[in-house]
């Protein structure tokens, strides 16, 4: 990295020797997993640029635009309406929360059998490791589960934090509930900025996501091909970059991409071998870097096509409605497609398990592996029933792990029994 970018986190007071050892860790971890990949995709080259400047040119285009007056929204969680976000002329990012850091500071805020998700964005903060999380004007947390919300009690002294409360049913007076929600946040947001959210600016920018939504749905429909043409690990570095990239940049990229990939598709091309057992994944969600199960996986002998996951479909499966008029019809819209997102926060969610069977068949999926966090309930709940449910229709397995490196081998074990099996 540069003396500027260093100069820049000095500002940003990371502490900058830890940094330095958290970006030397993930730079060799993202070669032995992602560059040792054969038959990558030349759109991938992309993807690897973003990645290692994620804490550099990212950053510097942040504090430009914090220096034109623009604002920055740092989020955790697919339910904060990007849209609202962009109508109100701020930039919105995912924070970071996908590695083992500070987790003995965490630990002072959170009780030690905390999900390794929770425990990772309350150490990167504690750490000063995240340049994301010190550039935010904003960060907006939500109810999506206890620990969570127990977590952000804690949080709110250490980052300006904003909840919004998540519905846990999808009733009507739970819709009317998050309605609310949507219109207390897009007053927040107005406020931060300074600008009056007009029906002009919101169709814009559903517009904008929802072209993002639909290059990545483009991408999820090319996966059913077989061979497979992309692995497993570069569509999850994809959707995790989502999170990160200008919006506009990043759609451009990733329809360039797909043309690629379509180009391949036809000539039956692919990055494993026809026959190859395709695995989906489905449960938590898995921010930069959480790599280790993906790669464990395509080490074991099988491709991964597809990721039920809010680092994955469950984020772009549906697109907010864009025949509204009035700003008041255009936030029905935005309620209406949050609602959809199938979150094991909701009780019943039976809508998440008609979703992972109709994308394993789409997908033409030989299994399913249920992937939790531990101490993650809500979907390790989930994913006993989803087990069940799929039970005669495909093969499934369910996993449950941390951040650490600790129990990979045993992992692979399992992994390569279940791939033989589903062979």
């Amino acid at each position: 990295m540069s003396d500027a970018h260093r100069e820049m986190w000095e500002r940003l007071n990371l502490d900058l020797t830890a940094h330095d050892g958290l970006l030397e860790v993930l730079g060799k971890f993202y070669g032995d997993i992602y560059m040792s990949q054969d038959n990558r995709l030349k759109g991938m080259e992309y993807m690897d640029f973003v990645l290692s400047e994620v804490h550099g040119l990212r950053i510097k285009e942040l504090q430009e635009a914090k220096a034109q007056g623009r604002k920055v929204v740092g989020t955790f969680c697919v339910f904060v309406p990007e849209e609202l976000t962009l109508a109100a002329d701020a930039v919105q990012v995912g924070l970071c929360a996908g590695a083992e850091a500070g987790s003995d500071l965490a630990e002072e805020l959170v009780p030690r059998n905390t999900c390794a998700l929770i425990k990772s964005f309350i150490g990167f903060k504690l750490a000063r490791l995240c340049p994301y999380l010190e550039s935010s004007d904003l960060v907006v947390g939500e109810t999506t589960c206890d620990g969570k919300k127990k977590a952000y009690e804690a949080f709110a002294d250490h980052a300006p934090l904003y909840v919004m409360e998540v519905p846990q049913t999808k009733s009507v007076s739970a819709r009317e509930l998050w309605r609310d929600e949507v219109l207390r946040y897009m007053a927040q947001v107005e406020k931060l900025t300074g600008v009056t959210i007009t029906a002009e600016r919101l169709r814009t920018a559903i517009k904008t996501v929802n072209d993002r939504r639909r290059a990545l749905q483009r991408l999820t429909a090319l996966r059913s091909a077989d061979p497979a043409p992309i692995s497993g690990r570069d569509a999850l570095l994809i959707n995790q970059i989502s999170f990160y990239d200008d919006p506009h940049r990043f759609t451009y990229k990733i329809n360039e991409l797909c043309d690629e990939l379509e180009l391949r598709v036809q000539a039956g091309q692919g990055v494993a071998p026809v026959g190859t057992p395709r695995l989906m994944l489905s449960g938590c969600p898995m921010a930069v870097p959480n790599w280790k199960l993906p790669y464990v996986i395509e080490s074991s002998g099988a491709v991964i096509v597809g990721e039920e996951s809010c680092i994955g479909t469950r984020n772009t499966r549906d697109l907010v409605d864009e025949s509204g008029e009035t700003v008041a019809e255009m936030v029905d819209a935005l309620v209406d497609r949050y609602m959809k997102i199938d979150c094991a926060c909701f009780t019943p969610n039976t809508d998440r398990q008609d979703n992972v069977a109709s994308m394993a068949q789409t997908l033409k999926a030989d299994g399913v592996i249920n992937y939790s966090l531990m101490f993650c309930q809500p979907y390790a709940h989930e994913a006993m029933k989803l087990e069940h449910f799929l039970e005669g229709t495909v093969p499934t397995m369910s996993l449950e792990t941390d951040y650490s490196m600790e129990d990979v081998e045993q992992l692979k074990t399992r992994i390569e029994a279940f791939v033989e099996m589903v062979s």
